[in-house]
């Protein structure tokens, strides 16, 4: 059984615990100290006013000049210390020597405490501890019509009754105190339970460890994770989704609008509803593209989306519908070869045999006649064969495949794949749009491949209906097509993996109607060979 280490929700806890309780307390020490600074300085005000008050009227002088002060002091002084609450007041000589007090026994006595200050006119407070115990007095000096000091008088408040008063505003204090201290623990316990069911119950270092282990695996993964939010914003974007989308930095918290995406895919990104397994086309990849909204109890979250190189793998299927269409139209030219050595072979039995020499003969000629006008232009053995194949299968469709007079290629800088992907997809809509003109003209694709200046020139004409003028801005946007759709994917891959491979190689496609011969659509490919391939 492993050592089970407290979660971060508990720890949090104690720690939000700890510090409420210390501020709590912090708050009701200063409160306090407040409170105890304020009940002092207001008795000792209130004994400062009393004691003024009785040296200033007009009766303590008179009385002072009298044989016996205390006759007429002494229940003065009592009658306003019962009204103001006070705990004594001393009248008293210069000397110190008492008129009045509380207690009646310690009159004659001399008063206890510092009188320096008042003598000289001045005004003493202090806390000290006299007949009835520590408190805190004040003692104001009597003056004559000379302003001469004639006599002293002290009020004060016993240090127990500021105590008692202290306690009654301490109790509304450290009630709120309490209050604030049940409120904050219960909510620090929410919180606390709140976490513990997001984090579920785990330790900081498992919420590390496991942390690390999904940055690790997001990270390794080849395909492409992307999280979009609700606000259009990337929040996630992990390595693979970067190199598949071209993007050198970090895109999180950018709008996807920023991301540098063609517009299908940029629409993909922003849908609200799940796409499952669409094919998009970007400038140097085909992606397999699947996006899943999340949602909460509260709407729309964002959407979750994974992308799949798919080029390598659409690349491989184009050179294997090429290589079934050669072999179909082997195939197919055996079929025929086999018609026509039976009817060979027929005029042979029929005692024929000029007859049958002669159809032989110019059977042969016309397919050597083809075969040596590809093989003597072009050098490359992939693309002779692709031309030697979409002839076959041209001638089976019914149409016919020209290679112009100047068409020329020999070995360039240039991959046989992409020359592949570019010539073979020109050719096959040329081939499909000049047969649905079939019934008007006799379906026609002419092909012209050279060096033309620092580049390759690649020109593919056809028999059709050709392009409208508005339409030719979008013919290698991925989906466009002319033909219905069959399947989930359908047409419009093709011209589109054109016009990624003619951009990777930093080329240009123009689209035009032919007004010449072929009175269709025209593809003008241009590409800076000696350059080299553009990765």
């Amino acid at each position: 059984m492993r050592n089970r280490r407290w979660s971060l929700a508990r720890q949090l806890l104690l720690l939000q615990l700890a510090g409420i309780i210390a501020l709590v307390a912090a708050g009701a020490g200063l409160d306090w100290l407040d409170a105890s600074r304020e009940v002092r300085d207001r008795a000792a005000e209130q004994a400062v006013t009393v004691a003024r008050t009785i040296a200033d009227a007009p009766t303590t002088v008179t009385a002072l000049s009298t044989s016996d002060p205390s006759a007429q002091l002494q229940p003065l002084a009592e009658r306003v210390r019962a009204d103001t609450g006070v705990d004594f007041i001393t009248i008293m000589s210069p000397e110190g020597v008492r008129y009045t007090h509380p207690n009646p026994a310690m009159i004659g006595q001399r008063f206890l405490g510092n009188t320096a200050g008042a003598l000289r006119g001045g005004l003493v407070t202090e806390t000290y501890t006299g007949t009835l115990g520590p408190s805190v007095r004040a003692v104001v000096p009597v003056f004559d019509g000379s302003r001469h000091v004639v006599a002293l008088v002290a009020a004060g408040i016993r240090v127990e009754a500021i105590a008692a008063g202290l306690a009654q505003r301490l109790v509304p204090l450290f009630a709120v105190a309490g209050t604030v201290l049940v409120v904050g623990v219960a909510g620090v316990f929410l919180v606390s339970i709140r976490l513990r069911k997001q984090t579920r119950g785990l330790a900081p270092d498992e919420l590390s460890r496991v942390f690390a282990y999904y940055e690790a695996t997001l990270h390794a993964v080849r395909e492409g994770l992307v999280l979009v939010g609700s606000d259009g914003r990337v929040a996630l974007c992990n390595d693979g989704a970067r190199n598949l989308l071209g993007l050198t930095d970090d895109p999180a918290g950018a709008p996807v609008e920023t991301l540098g995406l063609p517009p299908a895919l940029l629409e993909t990104f922003r849908s609200p509803e799940p796409r499952t397994d669409e094919i998009h086309v970007t400038d140097t990849r085909v992606l397999v593209v699947s996006t899943a909204p999340v949602r909460s109890s509260r709407g729309a979250r964002g959407t979750v989306v994974t992308l799949r190189d798919h080029t390598d793998l659409q690349l491989l299927t184009g050179e294997l519908n090429t290589t079934r269409g050669l072999a179909e139209s082997l195939r197919s030219q055996a079929h025929e070869a086999a018609n026509r050595l039976h009817t060979v072979v027929s005029l042979v039995e029929l005692g024929r045999p000029e007859e049958a020499v002669a159809f032989a003969t110019e059977e042969l000629a016309i397919a050597q006649r083809l075969t040596d006008r590809v093989v003597g232009s072009v050098s490359e053995p992939v693309l002779s064969a692709l031309l030697l194949g979409k002839a076959a299968e041209a001638a089976e469709r019914g149409a016919e495949l020209v290679l112009t007079e100047d068409t020329a290629l020999d070995d360039l800088d240039v991959e046989p794949r992409d020359l592949v992907t570019i010539l073979g997809n020109l050719i096959d809509n040329g081939i499909d749009a000049a047969i649905g003109r079939a019934a008007w003209e006799k379906p026609r694709v002419v092909v012209t491949v050279k060096e033309d200046g620092d580049g390759l020139l690649i020109r593919v004409a056809d028999t059709g209906p050709g392009i409208e003028e508005e339409a030719r801005s979008a013919v290698f946007r991925r989906g466009w097509s002319t033909k219905p759709q069959e399947g989930p994917v359908g047409h419009g891959l093709g011209l589109a993996l054109v016009g990624q491979t003619v951009r990777r190689y930093g080329g240009t496609i123009e689209v035009g109607n032919d007004g010449g011969d072929t009175r269709g659509a025209v593809f003008t490919v241009r590409l800076p060979l000696r350059q080299g391939a553009q990765a």
